[in-house]
């Protein structure tokens, strides 16, 4: 018999990452704004994303879609343990956005668009991080319900996750406009990336550490077959692929970078996949437990292997159609 929970996990699992993946480098251009000072430049960079921003997020609301209809125990429990920075996300998001069609119709209040720009993107990325370190940390269920405190998400673990998710953000960022630029804003972006590569090595190293101390089911899951069999590639891969990163940045190689960064998010993606599974509410509630009836998940999936490759089809589109480099000059968004 088909596995319809494992089916809808691999589809929120994937349309989570696709989410990471192209918000993600959205986000870092926001993040990397405040190292580029000339307003040509910053054009530029919000031109490299504008015909595609708005759609990115089209995954995201994938995501919560899947949650509500195929584990409503995980919609209803994580949102009420976690209210508080999904909401600031949200109005972080919204802000964001805003600041991004009005500064291109700003003329003497253009800086504070800007400003406007740069903090929406560092806000909503660190606390999608945040979110993240409350998810892995786990969360208090009984009966079905959330039974914390409304701050209990509040950690250093969650703080320090959430800085790691605004670097891994400005990485991708970085990665993209090397491929997307060219001439000083492109060599900018040579010069910041390696230090964005570092960093995220360093904090790595740290969560990689942390969570097995601060974790114990975590730690009896790395460190038990066939977990560990999974998970022991994962961390040499991480210093191979930083050390292609770094080498792709010294010899100025322009697609390189940004590939090498996606395969440690992907790398870093699959470690905690690894760790969690099979529990979808760490640390207590499997996939199985909080599935929705057999036939709601099916009429659910009909919907969407209809709509995602729909989604897919117009994603691919839309970057194809605007696959080229953007420079000074060209005609941007209007």
């Amino acid at each position: 018999m088909i596995d319809l929970s494992l089916i809808w996990v691999v589809i929120i699992a994937v349309g989570v990452f696709i989410y990471v993946v192209l918000d993600g480098f959205d986000l870092g251009i926001g993040i990397l704004f405040p190292f580029i000072q000339d307003q040509q430049e910053r054009d530029v960079m919000m031109n490299t994303v504008a015909p595609v921003w708005d759609g990115n997020e089209t995954w995201m609301v994938l995501g919560g879609a899947g949650l509500f209809a195929a584990f409503p125990i995980v919609y209803s429990a994580v949102l009420s343990a976690l209210y508080l920075p999904i909401l600031l996300m949200v109005i972080a998001l919204i802000f964001r956005g805003v600041a991004f069609e009005f500064r291109f119709k700003a003329n003497r209040t253009k800086h504070l668009w800007d400003k406007a720009f740069i903090g929406g993107s560092v806000l909503s990325s660190f606390l999608q991080g945040v979110l993240l370190g409350a998810y892995i940390q786990g969360i208090h269920i009984v009966d079905g319900r959330y039974a914390g405190g409304g701050l209990d998400w509040l950690t250093p673990f969650s703080l320090f996750t959430g800085v790691g998710v605004v670097v891994l953000y400005a990485a991708l960022g970085c990665g993209w406009l090397i491929m997307k630029t060219d001439h000083r804003l492109q060599e900018d972006m040579f010069k910041i990336m390696p230090k964005l590569i570092l960093g995220l090595l360093f904090i790595f190293a740290c969560v990689s550490l942390y969570t097995p101390l601060s974790q114990p089911q975590i730690a009896a899951r790395w460190f038990s077959l066939p977990q560990l069999l999974y998970f022991s590639p994962v961390p040499i891969l991480v210093v191979i692929c930083s050390v292609l990163a770094l080498r792709a940045c010294a010899k100025k190689q322009e697609s390189a970078p940004f590939l090498y960064i996606l395969a440690l998010l992907f790398l870093a993606y699959s470690g905690f996949l690894i760790s969690i599974f099979p529990y979808i509410i760490p640390p207590s509630v499997t996939i199985w437990d909080a599935a929705a009836p057999a036939n709601s998940q099916l009429f659910a999936l009909i919907g969407a292997l209809i709509l995602i490759p729909i989604i897919i089809t117009y994603t691919i589109m839309a970057y194809w159609v605007f696959r080229d480099k953007v420079r000074v000059g060209d005609e941007g968004y209007h």
